[in-house]
């Protein structure tokens, strides 16, 4: 079997080499110098680079992609008839995905391996399987051909997942949710309510990076001084309008991540300058810092991580408004926080539950509710729906869309999927690297790319979606 999260599934004080080793020392009857040979075999085929260096390193010196492989090698050393793959892909850019599919379908064809591939990606679905088999509330509700489902598919539920797919949908639409399929009457409701979006049109700048760079120390000296840089963001200028949604991806480690948080000031940047409505953020005190802080928010990837499992998701989103002191007693905080619950679609009774009576969905829900509580008109949203399924990534889409609309903030959008990143932006930059290597609207990049790399990561999107 292979595992969703390679990191939590490898034992982190075992070498890879070891871990392989081990699953072929019990299960086969070889020695060791045999082991050894055959697990070194195994990362050569599954194509991991330097196998001999792989076999002595550990899980954490080796990137997503990398883990994803080394979990395949120890599932594969066996020989088994039958291969289940749980969600092997959701974590991983689209270009890592690709490699990993092509992969086992390299492998299956090696040795006439059945697969079980389990995932909430219609794409992924499209492009590795034959049949399918789609469950909803943990009955199967149909089951075909791959072909046959994406084309003429009988069950609500799974018209549903295909009609929520964002790549079919236009810029600012509302996508369709399950409960459209599942309650007509809700459909219908829902048609009325759909409007698009208006780009950013007044061709204000809201927030300018400028040479903007952000280096890691890779390596010290004895003495502890700095020898060599990682390069997370390497001399970066852009613009952001007020209004816009500026779309940011790229492959995993190109630094998206840290460039978001560093337009935050949650990391420091080495060189270079952010501009926030003309205000240089790189030079800004702590205490003025705090004051801006309040028109610039972000919504984390992972809602669970991001929210106090021992504080009630009332108070959670209460806080930010007792540290700037924008209510002043907590009744007046409690009406707020209903306020934004409603606003979230969410039910306000639920201020004392806490994250972990909610699903992954209603947790990103309370996530954006604490970033509106102070009204900001900047928000970065780091790779806010990448670990939803795709029927509450829509719910989720539909929510950020709305808020736009009504409360006019700017948006960030960094994502690793690409066909999300299309619908929901107006302008897309391209991460390679540290650098900037594309800027451009959201369907000229996509119809047009320049740069061999942008080309590299559209051809990399499951044409099964296209």
């Amino acid at each position: 079997m292979i595992f969703q999260e390679p990191m939590t599934s490898l034992n982190p004080v075992l070498t890879c080499g070891a871990q392989i080793q081990e699953a072929l020392l019990q299960h086969k009857n070889i020695s060791k110098r045999e082991a050894q040979q055959q697990t070194i075999q195994w990362l050569e085929k599954v194509k991991l680079p330097s196998p001999e260096n792989i076999y002595h390193r550990y899980p954490h010196q080796l990137s997503g992609g990398q883990k994803q492989r080394v979990m395949i090698a120890m599932a594969m050393c066996c020989e088994p008839a039958l291969l289940i793959c749980d969600e092997p892909t959701t974590a991983l850019d689209v270009t890592v995905q690709k490699a990993i599919l092509d992969l086992l379908k390299e492998l299956q064809t090696q040795t006439n391996l059945a697969i079980v591939f389990i995932t909430h990606d219609l794409g992924v679905v499209a492009e590795i399987a034959d049949r399918a088999i789609v469950l909803y509330k943990g009955e199967v509700v149909e089951e075909n051909s791959v072909k046959e489902i994406f084309q003429n598919p009988q069950n609500a539920y799974a018209k549903a997942l295909l009609a929520c797919r964002p790549i079919h949908h236009q810029r600012g639409e509302r996508l369709p949710v399950v409960a459209d399929f599942l309650n007509p009457q809700t459909k219908q409701k829902k048609a009325i309510a759909v409007e698009k979006n208006n780009s950013f049109t007044n061709g204000e700048i809201l927030l300018q990076a400028k040479n903007l760079s952000v280096w890691f120390p890779s390596r010290r000296s004895l003495l502890g001084k700095a020898t060599s840089y990682t390069k997370a963001v390497d001399n970066v200028s852009f613009e952001v309008m007020k209004g816009e949604t500026l779309g940011l991806v790229g492959e995993s480690g190109c630094g998206k991540t840290t460039l978001g948080r560093t337009l935050l000031r949650l990391i420091e940047p080495t060189s270079g300058s952010i501009f926030y409505k003309g205000t240089d953020l790189t030079a800004t005190k702590k205490t003025a810092l705090r004051d801006l802080r309040k028109e610039i928010q972000i919504v984390f990837q992972d809602p669970y991580s991001s929210l106090n499992p021992r504080i009630s998701i009332g108070d959670a989103i209460a806080e930010p408004l007792q540290v700037h002191q924008l209510t002043k007693t907590s009744i007046q905080s409690r009406k707020k926080v209903a306020e934004l619950l409603e606003k979230v679609n969410l039910n306000p009774d639920h201020f004392n539950r806490y994250p972990h009576e909610f699903s992954g969905g209603q947790r990103q829900r309370i996530v954006i509710a604490r970033a509106l509580a102070l009204s900001p008109s900047f928000i970065v949203c780091d790779e806010s729906v990448s670990a939803l399924d795709v029927s509450v990534q829509a719910q989720v889409l539909n929510l950020l869309n709305d808020l736009k609309k009504e409360l006019g903030f700017t948006i960030i959008f960094i994502s690793h999927d690409l066909s999300v990143v299309k619908y929901f932006s107006d302008r897309i930059m391209v991460m390679q690297a540290g650098k900037i290597v594309e800027t451009a609207d959201a369907d000229i990049l996509y119809t047009t790319p320049k740069t061999a790399y942008t080309q590299k990561l559209i051809a990399a999107i499951p044409k099964g979606i296209m």
